[in-house]
């Protein structure tokens, strides 16, 4: 009986010292709706005996006052970046330390020390992508590389726009095409940004985020969207196009999370590291169209993506890319604002 004690725990150091991780249980995860891939969850709940679940969000808000409330049973959320301050602030996210994680290393230099999560403390990279228009060259042949798609419609694009309601992206949006700068706080380019934006209203036919679909049907026309989503759209339907607007186009990153209130943490950590795996990375890049922030997932991702204009950013383009950032909050006072008359 002894000897066997003995074997047990020399096993049990033996697993420890080589890094093999066993888990068991439940892990829940908040997301955006359509973003988490899963393949991925299942190679994940084989590895470690995990049974995943995972709840969609959304929007940004949402999950926010969601995570608010407390209590919401959920381990893993992924968060966009121009949010991740706030979380912090509000001590809704727990303190990873992901760079002492084993797959941190994979974690591309440029993301490596973010300035939304300075130091990476609290989040890793899930999906870096950008915002620009897309269009079905069906239905418009003319020049698409400009907001003004979207905000001065052409004729044949009229009463056929949609705009995804993401404050964020909508006023970074507008700001960029009546010429102001990022969060600026400036009223009377706010003032051009709100006659735009309401002007512009009565040529849209939607502010909704199902742009996959409707796009590659024709429902829509154009929309305001996300890079990742003109590629699904085009797998789709070859007649659609993502365009980076010469006005400037915002660039950003979600990144994974544990909450402060996990009940499953051990889990939880296990899949933030499982997620910095290039293959991985690669196969939920895979699914949700967007590149993800982990070096050498390249090599794992399918040859659509790999050459992708909506995924790699034209040479012509890359200068026009601002990285979103969190605004003050006198910034963010105006813009909702505006944004509550838009929707009005």
């Amino acid at each position: 009986m002894i000897r066997a004690n003995r074997m047990t725990l020399l096993l049990a150091a033996l697993i420890a010292s080589t890094g093999i991780a066993h888990a068991e249980g439940e892990l829940n995860i908040y997301n955006w709706g359509n973003y988490t891939s899963p393949e991925m969850v299942k190679k994940f709940e084989q590895a470690f005996d995990v049974k995943v679940t995972v709840t969609d969000y959304d929007s940004s808000d949402t999950a926010l006052a969601k995570a608010r409330q407390g209590g919401s049973g959920y381990d893993v959320v992924v968060v966009n970046q121009v949010y991740v301050p706030i979380w912090v602030k509000e001590g809704l996210l727990m303190e990873l330390d992901p760079g002492q994680m084993e797959n941190f290393k994979n974690v591309a230099p440029e993301w490596v020390n973010a300035d939304f999560d300075p130091g990476r403390k609290y989040t890793v990279p899930w999906a870096v992508g950008t915002t620009g228009v897309v269009v079905n060259g069906d239905a418009y042949k003319g020049d698409a590389d400009s907001w003004s798609i979207v905000f001065n419609p052409p004729e044949e694009l009229k009463g056929k726009v949609n705009v995804v309601p993401e404050l964020n992206d909508v006023m970074a949006a507008a700001i960029q095409y009546v010429g102001g700068e990022q969060c600026t706080a400036d009223k009377a380019v706010l003032k051009k940004v709100r006659d735009v934006l309401v002007n512009a209203k009565a040529d849209w036919i939607a502010m909704e985020y199902n742009t996959i679909e409707k796009m590659a049907a024709g429902d829509f026309k154009a929309t305001l969207a996300w890079n990742g989503a003109g590629f699904r759209a085009r797998m789709k339907n070859p007649a659609i196009s993502f365009h980076y607007p010469r006005e400037g186009y915002g660039v950003w990153s979600d990144n994974a999370a544990v909450l402060k209130d996990a009940k499953n943490v051990d889990n939880a950590k296990l899949f933030i590291n499982f997620v910095m795996d290039p293959e991985n990375a690669a196969m939920n890049s895979a699914f949700h169209g967007y590149a993800n922030g982990i070096a050498g997932s390249e090599k794992f991702m399918p040859d659509t993506m790999k050459n992708a204009p909506e995924i790699v950013i034209p040479a012509e383009r890359r200068e026009g890319g601002q990285l979103q950032r969190l605004c003050s909050p006198e910034a963010q006072d105006l813009y909702k604002r505006i944004w509550t008359d838009l929707r009005k």
